[in-house]
């Protein structure tokens, strides 16, 4: 793979540090130091404002807007919503002997910024020379709350040696930046004022209606006297602080943002709610956040760190993926979804897709199982959209779009609006998934259900039957991999909607039988018949699954075999990535795909499959695949670790923790890559750990260990325990930090953990 670091960032176990200011990496950085707490999340760009290369990005999960399509013919979607760019809550302007701070034109050194995964804050520091040879050092501190949704702040420091004066300071809030995506501003404001020493302003999104209150509060280090700023979109508190040698100044912050996307809410009760907020804040001081920040992420690594021994770059890039991961999704706010890029940019509009349940779900299966539960409610509450959305493509039951941040289809690229299905089948896979590592049949009978159903009915309406076959399957569809249009019997498709059937066959009779007046009244309600659902049991052992018997490899599509090869190492570097360099209709000709297709159904299924049908896959497909997904390699990385191919394992992960942090792919000014972030941790628990979860007999445990570590651990939830896994060149470790003891099969072997655990010698073959 021709992906190469752009390494600038200080390598540090507990935190990303940036020493020395470099423009060119500048939204490089805003990316990487952005925060989030799964509400509201804020790119690293300067408080201060800064004239140079930056994207001033405040984003609000689910605050969205919309622009409309033209052209249109029945099912291709005619409007598309995307998350807003909002208000600039830290914005901050600050002056001192007639100049205005500015790192694009102003003279400084000693630039340093780092965001400290155990606190939560993000700092900047430098000494700032003015051009009468007096110099100030300032610290910025900025925090986005884990524990209190709606609260950010922030905190700017000052100390001097030799200027002594006033520094002029304007803090505020700002509507007015631009939504790079559409070129515009999105807001009109409503209304500003001051109250019980709190500055607000209330705004709209231009076309959906989407409201945002934001309100803040100061304090500094001397009382001084604010004036209060009114410009168009923006209301602000002016002031003088005194600086003087051996006297620090500075002020601070409170923040509370509130969103509000019903329109039936009416002003005066909006006012109440963001009032309750306010009264009901446990914090009152920026310290009192501080305090708060460092004890929620404490209990954070205690239950999911990874710790690698002998690799401090790995070290270092696994836990900012968990940091992300956790500042991402909490599942504190029910209804919200993970976009490809978080809440970290506009690239890919912050949309949610189908990685949600296959790619991410995992992480907070395991460390947050309310996250988990969560995601899957979002779904639950859009399904409305999804049936109407099945009526628009002339099919029944709800076909759940492939991107989305309200539950409407928001992707214009109809072949992939239209044609890619798996969205569906990997919400059935994520119930599934959830309710067998979690148990929480409660769910299943009282949300769950209700989507296998109307799922179950979407496939059966899109699929048909083949004239010379006489087997089920789909037609004119896209797979993951995304390199093949209009393709018939994707394989990944068929086999992931006949496990959706399977699945939701083996519901209902469980349902039946624990809960019967239960289903009986949700069948009454959806029309849903015995015959109908006895039929799903044909589809299924009558859908195709393209499979060569002789070689054990599964056949993309059909005719993918005769499809022209392409030599992909025989592609200069120059020409990635090709969807910039090849003409559209080029890249659709060829046997090469983009990202794991097949390699996925049997990475969701993996004990389904044998070590010889894994092996011969894995074969056949990596040679074919370009990764031109960031998703790509940690399912090649996990599945080489598996076959004991150490050496390749390593060289796919490689990479998979330090995607955002050194710039691979050269787009991290867009917004982190949120859904590999979450592959990243795979890469380690399911590649090099061995873990699979979607086995008969419960938890499998299989570790490995690369060439370059001397050891490494992790931690997980598991049933309500917590269990920790170590791993060195000589043995494993596998026990119960906390909790009652689990059964876990480790190595072929099941054991009672508890927390004496159990150490067995790691074998040669597991050995990079």
């Amino acid at each position: 793979m021709a992906k190469a670091a752009d390494k600038y960032l200080k390598v540090d176990p507990w935190a990303v540090v940036e020493e020395g200011f470099d423009p060119a990496r500048n939204r490089v950085s805003e990316s990487i130091f952005s925060l989030g707490n799964e509400y509201m999340g804020i790119r690293g760009f300067p408080d201060e404002g800064y004239s140079g290369d930056s994207l001033v990005g405040s984003y609000f999960n689910g605050l969205y807007e919309e622009m409309k399509l033209g052209a249109h013919y029945k099912g291709i979607i005619r409007q598309l919503r995307f998350m807003a760019n909002a208000v600039n809550w830290a914005h901050t302007r600050i002056e001192a002997e007639g100049e205005t701070l500015d790192l694009a034109t102003s003279a400084f050194s000693g630039f340093m910024r780092r965001v400290d995964f155990r606190t939560g804050v993000y700092e900047r520091r430098f000494v700032w020379h003015l051009a009468s040879g007096k110099s100030i050092r300032i610290t910025f501190e900025r925090l986005v709350s884990m524990t209190q949704s709606n609260l950010g702040g922030q905190r700017v420091a000052f100390e001097t040696d030799d200027f002594e004066g006033n520094l002029r300071i304007r803090a505020g809030l700002d509507f007015s930046p631009i939504h790079e995506d559409q070129g515009k501003n999105l807001w009109n404001e409503i209304t500003s004022g001051e109250e019980n020493g709190w500055t607000s302003i209330v705004a709209k999104t231009i076309n959906t209606g989407n409201r945002l209150a934001s309100a803040f509060t100061l304090s500094a280090s001397h009382n001084a006297a604010t004036t209060p700023v009114k410009e168009e979109k923006y209301v602000g508190q002016a002031f003088a602080l005194p600086l003087r040698p051996g006297q620090p100044s500075h002020f601070s912050k409170l923040v509370v943002n509130y969103a509000e996307k019903d329109a039936s809410v009416d002003m005066a009760a909006l006012k109440e709610c963001v009032t309750a907020v306010i009264d009901a804040l446990p914090i009152k001081t920026f310290n009192e956040f501080v305090a708060d920040q460092t004890a929620y992420w404490t209990r954070i690594w205690e239950t999911s760190d990874i710790a690698i021994e002998g690799d401090p770059d790995n070290q270092q890039g696994i836990r900012y993926c968990i940091f992300q991961l956790y500042q991402t999704y909490r599942g504190d706010n029910p209804g919200f979804n993970i976009g490809a890029k978080g809440l970290t940019g506009e690239a890919y509009r912050g949309l949610a897709f189908w990685d949600t349940e296959t790619y991410c779900l995992p992480f907070y299966l395991f460390n947050n199982p309310k996250a988990a539960r969560s995601l899957l409610e979002f779904r639950y509450k859009s399904l409305p959209n999804a049936l109407e959305r099945a009526k628009e493509v002339d099919c029944k039951g709800a076909f759940y779009p492939i991107a989305t941040i309200d539950g409407t289809e928001s992707c214009d690229l109809w072949q992939h609006s239209n044609l890619q299905l798996q969205v569906g089948t990997a919400v059935g896979y994520g119930i599934w998934h959830y309710v067998k590592v979690t148990g929480d049949k409660a769910f299943l009978h009282e949300q769950g259900m209700e989507m296998l159903l109307q799922l179950c009915r979407f496939y059966e309406s899109r699929g048909q039957w083949g004239q010379k076959t006489g087997q089920f399957g789909y037609y004119g569809v896209m797979g993951p991999d995304e390199f093949q249009l209009m393709v018939n019997n994707n394989c990944y498709l068929n086999l992931t909607a006949r496990k959706l059937f399977e699945y939701t066959l083996e519901a209902i009779e469980g349902m039946r039988k624990d809960v019967p007046e239960a289903f009986k009244s949700l069948a009454d309600r959806l029309g849903v018949t015995e015959a109908e659902w006895k039929g799903w049991r044909r589809l299924a052992d009558n859908m195709k699954i393209p499979l060569d018997e002789e070689t054990g490899v599964y056949e993309q599509h059909d005719g993918f075999f005769d499809m022209p090869h392409i030599d992909i190492h025989s592609i200069p570097v120059t020409d990635f990535p090709l969807y910039h360099n090849w003409s559209y209709d080029r890249i659709y000709r060829y046997d090469m795909i983009k990202q794991p297709d097949v390699l996925m159904f049997m990475f969701l299924y993996n004990q389904q499959f044998s070590p010889e049908a894994k092996r011969a896959n894995y074969e056949y497909y990596e040679s074919r695949c370009i990764h031109e997904s960031s998703l790509s390699p940690s399912i090649h990385s996990i599945f080489a670790a598996e076959l004991g191919k150490h050496d390749e394992a390593y060289k796919f992960f490689e990479f998979a923790t330090r995607l955002d942090l050194d710039n691979y792919n050269r787009n991290t000014r867009e917004g982190l890559h949120t859904t590999s972030i979450a592959a990243a941790w795979m890469n380690i628990v399911y590649g090099f750990g061995g873990m699979r979860s979607d086995g008969p007999d419960g938890l499998i445990l299989n570790p490995s260990i690369p060439a370059r570590w001397s050891g490494y651990s992790f931690k997980f939830q598991y049933k309500g325990t917590v269990l920790g896994v170590r791993a060195s060149r000589g043995d494993v470790e596998v026990k119960a930090v906390s909790g009652e003891p689990v059964r876990v099969r480790l190595y072929g072997r099941d054991y009672t953990i508890d927390a004496a655990g159990v150490t067995l010698e790691l074998e040669e073959a597991r050995i990079g």
